[in-house]
């Protein structure tokens, strides 16, 4: 995802079934013997019930019937569904998705709510019950596999029955015909959290009670893996906004899952995939094991071709990945999104497979009058019509061995204006096509070319590599030759989009400028698509043996998404050393901010281009600014197995972090005139004061974040030469209070940043939050991105009320020497509120 993509809850575990219906003790029987304890639904108490009649008189010679996974007969307006006895008690995938949406049931910048969305998962098993009854099992995998086989199996099965979710008459029994009929009408006509919305998604787009005479069933149709049926709904608006009914339709594609499922890959923490997971009973006999699993596509050579394979030729897979376009997209970029997918064989080619992904132009209906864009069978790049500035690559999984089945991919038409902003702030410098709004066709076909590839990524089971980047040493990305072979980055999957270092004299190419599918990509899809025929501990350990060796070559390493300490796992960012990175990123947003009027001017219009993109540039510098913040306290994670040898984590060194505290002085809070262009600022009705307090605001939260104090005292505590929380809080006061010392003037720009100094300050002697309620305070900071507060019983509020005390001595002595007025003002203020911080009455 250009923002990560996310899974619903369900499908981040797997194996075994969980519950939400009370089960009863079960208590010994007159002989002693425990009652039932196979973890089926306990009987149902017979009841007078007439049984189910010949099939002639249920099928009968008016049906239209379909062939495919079930057989799906229509009478007039009822639906009847045949399911053979051998596809009894076998695991179903249900996947919902809009098929047609209503423009009202969004906002105009919302993600979801488009032709194409996912609205439920579900994980399904018909099975037979007492009475002629056939019961739905609404299945949560979340424990252990249900092996018969394990000494566990009893106890776990037993404390986790599957939940009926629905129950229908058997109308036919099968003995007449292959197998059971029964009557689905109702259901699919009906509103459930099985076929139609699941309660959460339902919610969040304020969808109320359904409205039954202005809903239909507008087909069911049978294919050989799946069956889909259609539905138009209508639904009252729940909500304080929301108002009137809501009509959407919906199709939901039921599809079996393989009988045997795919053998799982353990997840390993070095390399970066979506993983799912379940708790493990029997692998460790003193006690349990959370056991990860890696998401990927089953990609298995031909019998054929096995001996082949293992000699270490390539070879096709039996089933190679096939991604289709949506038929509504634009055609010129049709050519561009499939050679973002294809771009991904060369990497499958590393784990012996040629041609294992392929991307194609959806068939017509002329074509194939059967293909859907909603069959499950069918993975689709969707075109959706959104002011959303974004794409996104979610995948579905089966829930037992993190087999990925398919993928609907979101591509949102305005992501083409994210690549322009992004493109031209970070390369118009030294790529001269930048240089205007509009992108000729070409190089916004490649930007899409390489945006299709990430997302791609993504669907294979790929995660963010947020490392790949800070393998590179930074002047390299200033070397034509080296750049333009190895890649700015060695991950597609980083968030390092374009080369931002490179400067106009080093004459780099577009080759040196894109991401591209790299080394680490490689390695990953490797890693993970390697075929072996080994029992499943044995391939763990080869691959385990593997990765080690890997890692000695830095540009496979894997940087996780989710760190919030390591500098160099950082979206946005480029190279080992972000000071040096922004600086040279720096010079080329001062190269382009003059030019800015002249390549966003559009004839007839007025300044909306210019102030966007000045906006842009504003808030590349905040990208850079961020970078560097984050080595201040920085803590770097590295992941390793007990075979390998040194420490999983380390602090960054003292001189990097002096070394950005320096940088933020310089290039931040000494006010960036640079990026005060009066011209532009008239013209684009941009307050120029409140634009940098912002980026300095900015800086300031993470460096007053509770968090990043106690990191520096737990790095004195632990020894060496560390940057201390007293070092670092006296560097924080002299930088902000540069103009106390040298008795000169301060502008409005430092004074306000002198007041935001002053304020978060106040902030820490004067909490609003009670003790009781610290905690609670901390994990709302936490989860919204704010700053913690400070612990008042650590050493920081020691330290910061002596550099208080000192702070106001020093604009005490300070003053007599001040004649500028606003200055002199500005100081007996900051005075005035120390004192009453530091001697409160």
């Amino acid at each position: 995802m250009i923002s990560s993509p996310s899974l619903k809850p369900w499908l981040c575990t797997a194996l075994l079934l969980s519950t939400g219906i009370m089960v009863m003790a079960q208590r010994p029987g007159k002989n002693g013997a425990n009652a039932d304890t196979t973890g089926k639904p306990p009987a149902m108490p017979a009841m007078a019930k007439s049984g189910p009649k010949p099939y002639s008189e249920v099928v009968t010679a008016k049906a239209q019937t379909e062939k495919g996974l079930f057989l799906v007969h229509k009478i007039d307006d009822k639906y009847l569904l045949e399911i053979p006895g051998s596809m009894l008690n076998r695991d179903y995938l249900f996947t919902t998705r809009i098929a047609k949406a209503g423009a009202d049931l969004r906002s105009s910048n919302s993600m979801s709510g488009y032709a194409g969305d996912a609205v439920n998962f579900n994980v399904i098993s018909f099975q037979k019950g007492p009475n002629n009854k056939l019961f739905l099992l609404k299945k949560s995998f979340s424990e252990f596999s249900a092996d018969s086989t394990r000494d566990m199996y009893i106890a776990v099965t037993r404390s986790n029955v599957q939940p009926i979710a629905a129950s229908f008459d058997i109308k036919a029994d099968g003995s007449e015909s292959n197998g059971i009929v029964i009557d689905f009408t109702d259901y699919i006509a009906g509103d459930n959290d099985v076929l139609h919305f699941d309660g959460d998604q339902k919610k969040a787009w304020k969808l109320g009670g359904l409205q039954a005479d202005k809903s239909y069933i507008a087909g069911v149709s049978s294919f050989p893996l799946n069956t889909n049926i259609r539905t138009v709904k209508t639904y009252t608006r729940a909500g304080e906004s929301a108002s009137g009914t809501a009509t959407l339709e919906l199709t939901t594609s039921i599809v079996v899952l393989p009988e045997v499922p795919m053998q799982p890959r353990y997840f390993d923490p070095r390399v970066g995939y979506f993983a799912v997971g379940y708790t493990d009973f029997d692998h460790n006999p003193q006690g349990i094991k959370q056991l990860v699993l890696a998401k990927r596509w089953r990609l298995e050579p031909k019998p054929e071709d096995v001996e082949r394979y293992k000699k270490g030729e390539l070879v096709e897979p039996q089933k190679p990945i096939t991604i289709f376009i949506d038929p509504a997209t634009p055609k010129k970029w049709v050519p561009y999104l499939i050679q973002g997918v294809n771009d991904w064989q060369a990497a499958f080619e590393k784990a012996g497979f040629k041609n294992a992904i392929v991307a194609k132009a959806a068939p017509t209906p002329e074509e194939d009058p059967s293909w859907s864009m909603d069959d499950a069978r069918n993975s689709v790049i969707v075109y959706k019509p959104s002011s959303v500035a974004n794409a996104s690559g979610p995948s579905t999984a089966d829930p037992r061995s993190g087999e990925i089945l398919e993928t609907h991919i979101n591509w949102y038409h305005n992501v083409m204006e994210l690549l322009r902003n992004w493109y031209m702030v970070q390369a118009a410098a030294v790529d001269p096509r930048a240089r205007k709004v509009k992108f000729d066709d070409e190089l916004m076909g490649q930007l899409i070319r390489f945006v299709s590839s990430h997302e791609v990524g993504h669907t294979l089971g790929l995660r963010h590599n947020f490392g790949s980047s800070s393998t590179v040493p930074v002047e390299n990305l200033r070397n034509k030759k080296w750049v333009e072979e190895n890649g700015h980055t060695p991950s597609i999957m980083d968030y390092a989009r374009f080369n931002y270092v490179a400067q106009p004299e080093d004459n780099i190419s577009e080759k040196g400028i894109f991401p591209r599918i790299g080394d680490y990509d490689k390695w990953a899809i490797e890693w993970g698509y390697k075929w072996t025929n080994g029992k499943l501990e044995e391939e763990t350990a080869m691959l385990s043996k593997l990765t080690t060796e890997k890692q000695s070559n830095k540009r496979l390493w894997f940087g996780t998404e989710t760190n919030r300490d390591d500098p160099r796992s950082q979206n946005e960012d480029l190279g080992d050393n972000a000071m040096i990175a922004g600086n040279y990123g720096i010079k080329n947003l001062q190269r382009i901010l003059p030019e800015l009027p002249k390549w966003t001017t559009t004839p007839n219009e007025g300044y909306a281009n210019l102030s966007a993109m000045y906006n842009q540039v504003a808030g590349q510098f905040g990208r850079y600014i961020g970078h560097v913040v984050k080595n201040v306290g920085g803590i770097m994670e590295t992941p390793k197995m007990v075979e390998q040898a040194g420490p999983v984590y380390e602090r960054v060194p003292k001189e990097r972090q002096q070394a950005a505290m320096e940088w933020l002085k310089k290039q931040l809070f000494t006010t960036p005139n640079w990026l005060l262009n009066k011209e532009i600022t008239g013209k684009a009705g941009i307050d120029g004061v409140k634009l940098v307090g912002r980026l300095q605001d900015q800086a300031m939260n993470k460096l007053f974040d509770g968090r990043l104090i106690d990191k520096l005292i737990t790095a004195e505590a632990e020894g060496g030469t560390a940057y201390t929380a007293t070092e670092f809080i006296n560097d924080l006061k002299n930088i902000v209070w540069a103009e106390v010392s040298t008795r000169k003037p301060i502008d409005v720009y430092r004074r306000n940043l002198q007041k935001d100094y002053i304020i978060r300050v106040e902030r820490i002697f004067n909490p609003v939050q009670t003790r009781s309620g610290s905690s609670a305070v901390s994990a709302l900071a936490s989860a919204f991105g704010l700053p913690a507060p400070i612990n008042e019983t650590g050493d920081a509020y020691s330290i910061y009320r002596a550099s208080m005390r000192a702070l106001r001595a020093e604009i005490k002595a300070a003053l007599p020497a001040i004649t500028d007025r606003l200055t002199r003002y500005h100081l007996e203020d900051m005075a005035e509120r120390l004192g009453k911080m530091l001697d409160p009455k």
